[in-house]
């Protein structure tokens, strides 16, 4: 098995403050502004917005992969991150990052089961490992709809 991978990605400045970046073996780059309150254009993916998606594309994958492995049944799971951006005296940084998952069951019985797979996601989601801001993990079960609930 290996022990270690990389991933580039690379970066054109379009003109001011924005720019786009895509990884090699991606044609479609993604356009990017500076955020607005920084004097970017408003409208655009900014970086901020990419490491915030980072952590949700990462959790929402780490925990669908856990889901699949334990056999447990949802059907759905939606989550919001919120990424809080603070200045300090060396300058800006992420200082926290909370996930909000909200993941509907099948079955109202693996609630916990469920419970302790989204706190796992969140131990092991390899971008949220990787930085140092604190993050936070507020989970949230919802009970399947009566007409939600497919026959097999």
């Amino acid at each position: 098995m290996e022990t270690s991978y990389s991933y580039t990605v690379n970066g054109h400045w379009t003109g001011a403050r924005t720019g786009s970046v895509s990884p090699e073996e991606i044609t479609l780059p993604v356009f990017f502004s500076a955020p607005a309150e920084f004097g970017g254009e408003p409208g655009h993916w900014t970086p901020e917005h990419m490491l915030v998606a980072a952590v949700a594309s990462c959790y929402l994958t780490t925990f669908s992969a856990m889901a699949q492995n334990s056999k447990l049944r949802f059907l759905d799971l939606e989550l919001s991150v919120h990424g809080t951006l603070t200045k300090d005296p060396e300058g800006w940084r992420f200082t926290e990052f909370c996930i909000q998952p909200t993941i509907t069951l099948e079955n109202d019985a693996d609630e916990d089961r469920a419970i302790r797979l989204m706190q796992k996601a969140e131990r092991t989601c390899l971008i949220a490992r990787s930085l140092s801001a604190r993050v936070l993990l507020q989970p949230e079960i919802q009970a399947a709809e009566p007409d939600l609930i497919f026959a097999e």
